[in-house]
């Protein structure tokens, strides 16, 4: 997933990744056959990692599918890389790793995902569930966007090639850290769609009009009657926005 000024210009298949929030290989599948090929990218969580492993990410791979694996690894610098390299192996083309880790473990992770093949690193900064409150109740005086911006220089400083952050902090992050970051987007939800327990979410049109390079979509297309037509509205959305 190319971000430079001389690639192609992204397809709108490029900038969505439905999240397979689910407990199981057999419900994600499900819903992957319901969408009848109507996205390319798949975000697998911790929940369905840990259920199902590697042998779910080689299937989708085995499908024509690029995996974003959202594992936000926060461990000691060698044991991150370790992480890393095996999800080389796994074949994921995105990987979380938790900016709050600090420099030497973000470094570290860096350094595994320079060898041929190896995923694309994505520092998480504040998590879209959190609010000043929230980060209050952890020690972090800092609001959320400051203290997303306070990480993310560390994780650009660290090599990293992008961020997860909220719609919000998209225009200071691109200010920050230029057009060739990659910055993907979760809490998004269509116009009418319930927040749920999202606390700073965005439209598809207004992430990508601000700057976004990818969008995170789960239960406003894995809980529709139709999944695929709610990826369809999506995509036809981004469309518009690019």
């Amino acid at each position: 997933m190319e971000h430079s000024s001389k690639s192609a210009p992204l397809q709108p298949k490029d900038r969505l990744a439905v999240a397979l929030d689910f407990p199981s290989a057999k419900l994600a599948l499900d819903l992957v056959d319901r969408l009848d090929g109507s996205c390319l990218w798949f975000k697998v969580g911790m929940e369905l990692y840990y259920a199902a492993g590697n042998s779910l990410i080689e299937t989708l791979r085995g499908r024509g599918f690029n995996i974003f694996l959202d594992l936000k690894l926060h461990d000691i610098p060698n044991t991150v890389a370790g992480a890393v390299r095996s999800a080389t192996q796994a074949g994921a083309s995105l990987l979380t790793i938790h900016a709050a880790g600090g420099p030497a473990m973000m470094s570290a992770a860096a350094e595994a995902a320079a060898a041929p093949g190896a995923p694309r690193l994505l520092a998480v900064t504040v998590l879209t569930s959190m609010d000043a409150a929230e980060l209050a109740a952890v020690g972090v005086s800092a609001s959320p966007a400051e203290q997303v911006l306070r990480l993310a220089r560390l994780a650009k400083h660290a090599g990293v090639d992008g961020l997860v952050c909220s719609a919000e902090e998209i225009g200071a992050l691109r200010a920050e850290l230029g057009r060739e970051a990659l910055l993907v987007i979760p809490g998004i939800r269509p116009s009418g769609s319930e927040v749920g327990d999202q606390k700073r979410v965005a439209t598809p049109r207004s992430a990508i009009e601000r700057g976004a390079s990818m969008l995170v979509v789960g239960r406003p297309i894995t809980r529709a009657a139709n999944p695929a037509q709610a990826a369809k509205s999506i995509l036809e959305e981004i469309a518009e926005a690019n």
